[in-house]
C-alpha cells in the first residue's frame, strides 16, 4: 500500500524527491501518512480535494483486495 500511494504521488508533484510516505500498521487497519513539499501540496489535494479523494479510493480498493482497511493522511 505504501508503494502505491508513494508511485501516485510522485507522478503527480513537482518534487518527487520530497515525497515521503510511512505506514503505521496495526491488526486491522493501517495509516498511511502522506509528506509532500509545501508548494506541491495542492497537487496532491486537488481542487477541492478531488485528488486526495482519489487517492484514497484506489487505496480503500486494493486494500480490500487484502482484507485490511487502510486511512489516508496528508500532513502538512
Amino acid at each position: 500500500m505504501k508503494d502505491l500511494i508513494a508511485y501516485i504521488a510522485k507522478a503527480l508533484v513537482d518534487k518527487p524527491e520530497e515525497v515521503v510516505v510511512t505506514e503505521v500498521e496495526g491488526e486491522q487497519t493501517s495509516v498511511i501518512e502522506l509528506k509532500v513539499a509545501k508548494e506541491d501540496l495542492g497537487k496532491v489535494i486537488g481542487k477541492q480535494g478531488r485528488t486526495a479523494r482519489a487517492m484514497r479510493t484506489v487505496l480503500s480498493a486494493a486494500s480490500t483486495k487484502i482484507n485490511k482497511r487502510s486511512v489516508l493522511e496528508i500532513l502538512e
